[in-house]
């Protein structure tokens, strides 16, 4: 494991400066950054083939190399009672390079729970969410290539655990599900586009910065629920999928033709519920059937996106928000696709046309002449000594280590030395055409790809299900990453909080009850500020009688008929109408 600690105080204090502007003022936090150099990785997206010969036979195309920087970033608190620091939360991002654009994929994120420990009031924005934002924010303007497209993408999942195991357990945490996890990151993400316009010389560094969503199974109507309510919510976000303008195999169809097939579009990163789906279709499918058009289902964009409706991560309940933000470089510094792939078309012609001569003028009757003059023999005899005295030593080289060494002697034995510290493997450019790496955004401690990979791996063998636990594990990771060193970065929030309303002894508002308090009644005999007697206000109101309304009395005719009587009263008969009974003699 090469490991290296990194004395980059700009970028270490960019960082800090950073994460002190959204974190609650008067907290304390701790960043640990960890980071990889840029290592050449397997491609995100399948080759598109080349043009069928006249044979109709298709060969492949290699894929476009690609690089892959890792950076983790821990954040952790001192807890109140032990003093001792314990995680509180943690980011795992991929950046994907190559010459045609570069990919910000973030891979995990996950909390312990301890974060409530801070006592925070109550209206404070969340640390975990502004933390991301700052940090996704600080990698983007370290890792910019002039005149290069830059992607953020992610899919949002909801999980119990992703980092720390046992934290689950933990009554302190706060597990979003499948909705609000979308809506989360949504709001997460919704910064970069309101303050990623301007850039820190007034200039404007994009030309265009938009953001796409995508929720497998929900139409237009029940996606607009997951999208930020902002002004400028419908402007900045389109409910779909960038794939076709990120892809650079339609950026460029000269070279890789007008119709690029599916499995050509779709990257697949890490964990990815897509690149599973993705994995699937190319083990159903013949590799001649990948050459000549690709799957035979699905053949279009829309049609995957429906099929991944059907998922396991997108069905039965369950639901995966996919997000990309698309910063798209000044158009002034970018090259439009068409002109490269004129050039590239018009070079490859007059390369490869054997009637193309350098006189114009000349008649069509000469025999054409090579691009390349022919040498003359003085000039080839001059050429192979050249060649044959640059040879000589070389040979000579690899003879002598060829040669095995003959061991005489008495053997001594040589102490044993204990690793502590070896020099890092850093690659010999920082810039390239496939890659930047400059010291700004790097992590305080570099490690090569299987040393990141046994420090990640170590933190999820640890167990957060209690805070004795946590901070145990907290000092065993931490410690173990460096080599007992301390390579944290001390960040002390500035962001004011705001204003909380007034409260009481035990912790909660006061309700002012002045306006619905019963006044009490007066005493007998009490007079106002006027002099006139006080009433009862709990008595009765007294109407005098010119204020009462009297029911007129209604007299007995024969002529109007008679109200109709209740069903409940009895009717009575009048003794003309009743029938005696005859006695019995």
């Amino acid at each position: 494991m090469a490991t290296h600690k990194c004395s980059l105080e700009a970028g270490a204090n960019s960082l800090v400066d950073e994460l002190a502007q959204v974190l609650p003022k008067d907290t304390h936090f701790t960043a640990h950054h960890l980071s990889t150099p840029p290592t050449i990785t397997e491609p995100l997206c399948y080759p598109p083939a080349y043009p069928t010969n006249s044979n109709g036979e298709a060969r492949a195309r290699k894929p476009l190399k690609t690089y892959c920087e890792k950076h983790f970033l821990a954040i952790s608190i001192h807890a109140p009672a032990s003093k001792a620091q314990v995680l509180a939360f943690a980011l795992e991002l991929y950046i994907y390079t190559t010459a045609h654009s570069s990919i910000l994929f973030v891979a995990k994120a996950d909390s312990t729970g301890y974060l409530g420990l801070l006592s925070l009031p109550r209206g404070t924005p969340s640390p975990t969410r502004q933390v991301t934002t700052a940090f996704i924010s600080h990698l983007v303007a370290s890792r910019t290539r002039k005149g290069t497209q830059f992607v953020v993408n992610l899919f949002a999942r909801s999980q119990s655990q992703y980092l720390f195991p046992g934290s689950v357990k933990n009554k302190g945490k706060h597990i979003l599900d499948d909705r609000g996890l979308v809506k989360w990151w949504c709001r997460v993400l919704n910064p970069l586009l309101e303050n990623g316009q301007d850039g820190e010389t007034g200039q404007k560094s994009w030309d265009k910065i938009h953001a796409y969503l995508v929720i497998p199974g929900l139409d237009e109507h029940e996606t607009r629920a997951f999208l930020p309510r902002t002004v400028d919510a419908s402007k900045h976000w389109t409910l779909g999928h960038p794939l076709e303008r990120i892809s650079p195999y339609i950026s460029d169809p000269v070279t890789y033709g007008k119709t690029i097939p599916v499995r050509c579009l779709i990257p697949t990163y890490p964990d990815d519920p897509k690149a599973r789906f993705v994995e699937e279709l190319e083990e159903s499918t013949s590799a001649r059937a990948k050459l000549a058009g690709g799957w035979k289902s699905p053949t279009t964009l829309d049609q995957f996106w429906e099929m991944m409706a059907f998922r396991q991560e997108c069905s039965s309940g369950r639901m995966t928000g996919f997000t990309w933000l698309v910063f798209d470089p000044p158009s002034s510094s970018q090259r439009s696709a068409a002109t490269v792939g004129a050039v590239r078309s018009s070079t490859a012609a007059f390369i490869q046309s054997p009637n193309v001569s350098f006189n114009a003028a000349s008649d069509s009757t000469v025999a054409p002449r090579l691009l390349t003059p022919e040498p003359s023999q003085g000039q080839l005899e001059s050429i192979s000594t050249r060649l044959s005295s640059q040879a000589t030593p070389a040979r000579s080289r690899l003879r002598q280590l060829k040669k095995k060494k003959t061991l005489k002697g008495r053997i001594i034995s040589r102490q044993p030395k204990v690793k502590t510290q070896q020099r890092a493997h850093f690659p010999k450019e920082t810039k390239t055409a496939y890659y930047y790496w400059p010291e700004e955004g790097r992590g305080q401690v570099v490690l090569d790809d299987s040393g990141y990979n046994r420090a990640v791996e170590l933190l999820l063998n640890l167990e957060f299900s209690t805070l004795e636990q946590a901070t145990t594990s907290s000092a065993r990771w931490t410690k173990e990453v460096n080599f007992g060193k301390d390579w944290g970065l001390q960040v002390f929030g500035r962001r004011e909080l705001p204003v909380q309303p007034m409260f009481g002894s035990a912790g909660r508002a006061v309700n002012d009850l002045s306006s619905i308090i019963k006044k009490k009644r007066p005493a007998p005999g009490a007079t106002d500020t006027s002099g006139n007697p006080v009433g009862d206000l709990g008595g009765p109101n007294v109407l005098s009688a010119g204020l009462v309304r009297k029911k007129a009395k209604t007299t007995s005719d024969t002529s109007v008929p008679s109200p109709v009587v209740e069903a409940t009263q009895a009717n009575l008969l009048g003794a003309g109408l009743i029938r005696k009974k005859p006695k019995p003699a």
